[in-house]
């Protein structure tokens, strides 16, 4: 593994562990140095059950956030609405100031919600610029909720909507090539759903370039970019979409029930307020998110999160997960009977990677895939459907994986493609 430390690459997430809590995070460190990672790593508890290699779903708070997260709740719950009616509006107010900041973006561009979905939800179901007989495009790699909510406001509004395929094997310009012929073949579309990064393969789209050329035809764009923050170098306004969806408890670390809504500024007119909004005709886009009671403590835990991230920095941290996700795929992308779903290119990919035994492309067959990896090598993923091509099984590391844990997967893949069960 080249740039890493003799004696160090190979330790176990356990061992990494082991290490003291109190390890400074600075400077950028190298993506291959498990020394100055295992640093990083020791700021985590993880499980000793398995090697976690599902960190999609949500991420793990690193000890000084969940510690700070403790303390929030805390206090909560100790001082009530005594806190909530005298101070803590000011306090979620400097959170908010904070991810805007963070995201290069003006304050009054970012509504606080509780995930990626709600947010979405919201932007997809008030968005009011698509008239009956209109169409709405998605494309068979979109999160299943966004798909269903876009389906069900076309459905109100008197439009329709377009399903495609992307190309699979994907590249950079056949996928920009995919949108080109939606949007030339349905003249009528007037909005698209983008996810940046799958959750289904991690294939990372350029979006940048697919809203440019939807803007040039009066296309809008809603994005989806719940997997983008924190897993790779991240631009907001540089995506080109006046419309998108973030989480933070899933890349950045914050706790469960922080995301956000983006509305360019401009741009709040073309989302229907809250159906619980009571300011009719307000221009504000915190009218067009009514989320009620929220767990105030994971919000006023964000600046921590925040700042723990910008301790290790973008590139540092998206380096290192494309590192490990290359550590396992680069020892078998020729390895026969393994197909490799999402491109080495690297601007098409952050740390997820999806795979399936050739030939094996049946919910039943990756489910039964994931299990082996679980009973037999003690690997935890999961397996994902909805690809056109067929169900596949995803693997997400975290920051406190180790070289030695996606080696690990690798040997257990080339074992079970050397036998007969599958």
């Amino acid at each position: 593994m080249q740039g890493a430390v003799a004696g160090a690459a190979m330790l176990p997430t356990a061992a990494l562990r082991a290490a003291p809590a109190s390890v400074p995070i600075k400077g950028a460190g190298l993506s291959n140095d498990e020394v100055y990672w295992a640093q990083i790593a020791a700021q985590y508890d993880v499980t000793d059950a398995v090697i976690q290699l599902e960190n999609g779903n949500w991420g793990m708070m690193p000890r000084p956030v969940l510690a700070a997260y403790q303390d929030c709740v805390a206090k909560v719950n100790r001082e009530t609405s005594y806190y909530a009616r005298r101070g803590m509006g000011a306090d979620l107010g400097e959170a908010h100031a904070r991810l805007a900041t963070f995201l290069g973006v003006e304050r009054e561009e970012i509504v606080l919600t509780r995930n990626a979905t709600e947010a979405l939800k919201a932007l997809i179901g008030g968005y009011n610029r698509i008239k009956a007989g209109q169409a709405a495009l998605y494309a068979d790699l979109d999160y299943d909720s966004m798909q269903a909510s876009l389906e069900a406001s076309m459905a109100r509004r008197g439009a329709r909507t377009i399903k495609i395929s992307l190309p699979e094997p994907a590249s950079y310009q056949n996928v920009i090539d995919a949108y080109i012929q939606a949007f030339e073949t349905y003249p009528d579309i007037k909005l698209v759903l983008l996810t940046h990064i799958s959750h289904r393969t991690g294939l990372k789209i350029p979006v940048r370039e697919i809203s440019v050329l939807a803007r040039e035809r009066g296309i809008d764009v809603i994005v989806d970019a719940a997997h983008s923050l924190g897993q790779v170098e991240f631009d907001l306004a540089g995506l080109g979409a006046d419309f998108v969806g973030i989480n933070l408890h899933k890349w950045m670390g914050a706790p469960l029930g922080v995301g956000a809504a983006y509305i360019r500024e401009g741009r709040v007119s073309a989302i229907d307020p809250d159906m619980a909004d009571e300011t009719p005709g307000s221009g504000s886009i915190r009218s067009r998110v009514h989320t009620g009671t929220v767990d105030f403590a994971a919000t006023l835990t964000l600046p921590e999160a925040l700042d723990f991230q910008a301790k290790i920095g973008a590139s540092a941290r998206a380096a290192r997960l494309k590192a490990l996700r290359n550590g396992w795929v680069n020892q078998l992308r020729d390895l026969p009977g393994i197909e490799l779903l999402t491109p080495d290119d690297p601007r098409m990919h952050g740390g997820i990677t999806s795979f399936r035994l050739a030939g094996r492309t049946s919910e039943a067959q990756n489910k039964a895939l994931a299990a082996t990896l679980l009973a037999r090598f003690g690997i935890f993923t999961v397996h994902r459907t909805g690809l056109a091509s067929g169900a596949c099984v995803r693997v997400t590391p975290g920051l406190f994986n180790s070289m030695a844990d996606v080696n690990a997967l690798a040997v257990a893949l080339r074992q079970i493609a050397n036998t007969t069960e599958f």
